[in-house]
């Protein structure tokens, strides 16, 4: 047996019934031979690693835009953390972890520069409109071309979004992408000065904690003893309404704060003013992906949505900001 098959055994073997086995892949669009030594979900996590728009992600916003400071969090930083809370979860229940942290590492690949407040202002300029999930898929499939198999493909563009995952293990990334971004957002915030721990509502930290580890703690473990005999992984109502309650208080005090949007218009601006340029002169697009579907725009979503934070700046600067004359 290759060092794969024998992989595969112990999946069969040790993991729940309801865990996607590797060795049962739905398979990719192209057929690719077999490694040797890793399984179909192990592979598609080293193809994601190893891709640009992964590196990219280091980059690019979470959710302040171009914060001053080494602790927040970007959006490579925010991939990693949901994928240490999936593979724990998928661990408690035996599921499939090397497929949810393929699905962990390659959920955000086409969020935009700036975070939301970019992928806003593409929503608005790019005929059918933009989504990152959809995005993600399209860098896989079409821009980096990962071939990937079709369970991560699915995880990926189901991780949010009104369409559920078809597999437990999408359904894990589901939750832990929440899990990770309103935590970590809450540390973000205090440590902007836009929030202080104390102003979480009582009712919530009773319940999920009052802080960033015990939170984590409380959600991953009730999700855990509550799927343990469920091909659903999912939160128990008390757990799952203290969420939502803490993910709308976010949202009100945070999300939407004039101090943490403040600088949305000039995003707004900035992708606008990109766009418009790349749409008349797309010779100028450096390493652009190719003419997709859709024409010239939809090439330059792409290309736009690949950008990170500082080479949105710079290409907008070199565009629009008049340079110094040097010579005499």
């Amino acid at each position: 047996m290759t060092v794969r098959e024998i992989t595969e055994d112990i999946e069969r073997r040790t993991l729940s019934p309801a865990a996607t086995l590797s060795s049962e892949t739905k398979g990719r669009e192209r057929p690719a031979e077999l490694c040797e030594l890793r399984t179909e979900f192990q592979r598609d996590r080293d193809k994601i690693l190893h891709c640009k728009s992964f590196r990219r992600l280091k980059h690019k916003t979470q959710v302040f835009i171009t914060p001053e400071g080494d602790h927040y969090r970007t959006r490579l930083t925010h991939t990693l953390e949901v994928s240490q809370i999936a593979r724990t979860i998928a661990r408690g229940l035996r599921l499939n972890e090397d497929l949810v942290e393929a699905m962990a590492l390659g959920h955000d690949l086409g969020h935009t520069p700036f975070g939301h407040a970019g992928e806003k202002a593409l929503d608005a300029l790019c005929e059918g409109g933009f989504r990152h999930n959809e995005q993600s898929l399209r860098v896989v499939d079409s821009i980096e071309k990962l071939n990937l198999t079709w369970e991560v493909r699915d995880g990926i563009l189901c991780h949010t979004g009104p369409k559920e995952a078809s597999t437990p293990e999408g359904r894990i990334i589901h939750l832990a992408d929440r899990i990770a971004y309103i935590n970590h957002d809450i540390d973000d915030a205090i440590r902007g000065g836009i929030l202080r721990g104390e102003d979480i509502p009582a009712e919530i930290t009773e319940i999920l904690g009052n802080s960033h580890g015990k939170r984590i703690d409380t959600l991953v473990k009730d999700i855990i003893y509550n799927s343990m005999d469920s091909f659903r992984p999912g939160m128990t109502p008390p757990i799952g309404r203290a969420m939502d309650e803490l993910r709308a208080f976010m949202f009100e005090r945070v999300y939407l704060d004039p101090t943490a949007k403040a600088e949305e218009k000039k995003v707004k601006g900035v992708i606008e003013g990109l766009f418009y340029h790349y749409a008349e002169h797309p010779e100028e697009m450096t390493s652009a992906p190719a003419e997709a579907a859709g024409g010239i725009e939809r090439s330059v979503c792409d290309y736009i949505a690949g950008m990170s934070d500082r080479f949105a700046l710079y290409c907008y600067e070199n565009i629009y900001i008049p340079k110094s004359w040097n010579k005499i």
